[in-house]
């Protein structure tokens, strides 16, 4: 399965959950492929449901929905052949600066997990040195 079809398969089942999504991370080679069809940049966010995408390492989506007592449940999901995905749960007067500072937080833990499976890909890649 290509990985633009792993995208929309992804949303597409966050979104039968009550998810909906928030923000979108790509790689620059996932970008490429996903321009060719829509143009430019605003074309991709257009094919995301109108929501920002942003270049990233990883390739991964963001989903938010309501939760009890007012909060917010936020969860960043590794668009992959393995899923994985990091769960996070804002109070409701939990301040915007302090959300936004854990779910950079949570990018990075993404990534961190995310590098050594990346690596494995390039086992065949000769030693620079």
């Amino acid at each position: 399965m290509g990985q633009l079809q792993q995208f929309q398969e992804t949303s597409d089942t966050y979104r039968k959950h009550g998810w909906r999504l928030a923000r979108v991370l790509m790689r620059p080679d996932t970008l490429a492929q996903l321009r060719p069809h829509r143009g430019d940049e605003a074309s991709a966010e257009a094919h995301f449901e109108d929501v920002s995408v942003q270049s990233a390492e990883v390739d991964a989506m963001w989903f938010a929905r309501a939760s009890h007592e007012g909060r917010e449940a936020w969860e960043l999901r590794l668009v992959g052949e393995t899923p994985y995905a990091l769960f996070e749960l804002f109070e409701a007067d939990e301040a915007d600066e302090d959300r936004e500072d854990v779910r950079r937080e949570m990018e990075a833990r993404l990534r961190g997990y995310a590098a050594p499976h990346c690596s494995d890909l390039d086992v065949n890649r000769p030693d620079p040195s």
